[in-house]
């Protein structure tokens, strides 16, 4: 590992499907040497604990074990990922509800969620969304639109189906791959997987 400054992924869980992919994805960003910075909502634990049948905050400590791990409250506007001049090198938000979609794109916001995604858009910074929410309305899909226009990467999760998973878990670890290089903490996808055997 390098000894130059270690760099840092602020990720948001919001309330909407997909808690094993945030897990994952923090899992993943530790994994790599990347410090964490972790927000969930109060719709997130509710999330949390309803698909993956824990607490976040079982979850959390099994984290803290793993790397740098600092955690936020969500109602925490005083937090240092509300002011721009905190370094972070990407943004995450991974459920990202159609909630905090609107609350980005519209430029206000009322939890720390929003606010650290309002300052990866003005500071210029990488940030990632994946909107989980189907089907999509016009209301949802201009509100993604305008997001991307300012420069946010917008990765829903949808399975490689070409990559023929025979698990859950293949597909979240495809789905998880792909946001760690979209969030620019792995440079490149691992080599084309065949999950079954093909003829």
């Amino acid at each position: 590992m390098s000894n130059g400054p270690r760099r840092r992924l602020a990720l948001g869980v919001s309330g909407a499907s997909g808690a094993v992919l945030a897990l994952r994805l923090a899992e993943a960003v530790l994994d790599a040497g990347w410090e964490l910075e972790i927000v969930c909502s109060g719709f997130g634990r509710l999330m949390w604990r309803s698909e993956l049948g824990r607490p976040f905050e079982d979850d959390l400590q099994e984290l803290l074990s793993r790397g740098r791990v600092r955690a936020h409250k969500s109602s925490d506007l005083a937090s240092p990922l509300a002011s721009g001049s905190y370094p972070i090198d990407a943004y995450a938000i991974v459920p990202a509800s159609m909630a905090t979609v609107a609350a980005l794109a519209g430029g206000v916001g009322s939890n720390l969620i929003h606010r650290m995604g309002d300052v990866a858009i003005k500071e210029r910074r990488r940030l990632l969304l994946a909107p989980r929410e189907s089907p999509l309305s016009q209301i949802h899909l201009t509100n993604l639109l305008r997001l991307a226009e300012v420069g946010a990467v917008i990765a829903p999760p949808m399975p490689a189906f070409y990559e023929r998973p025979g698990s859950l878990d293949e597909v979240i670890e495809a789905t998880v791959d792909r946001m760690l290089v979209w969030s620019g903490v792995s440079g490149e996808l691992p080599p084309h997987r065949q999950w079954r055997s093909g003829e």
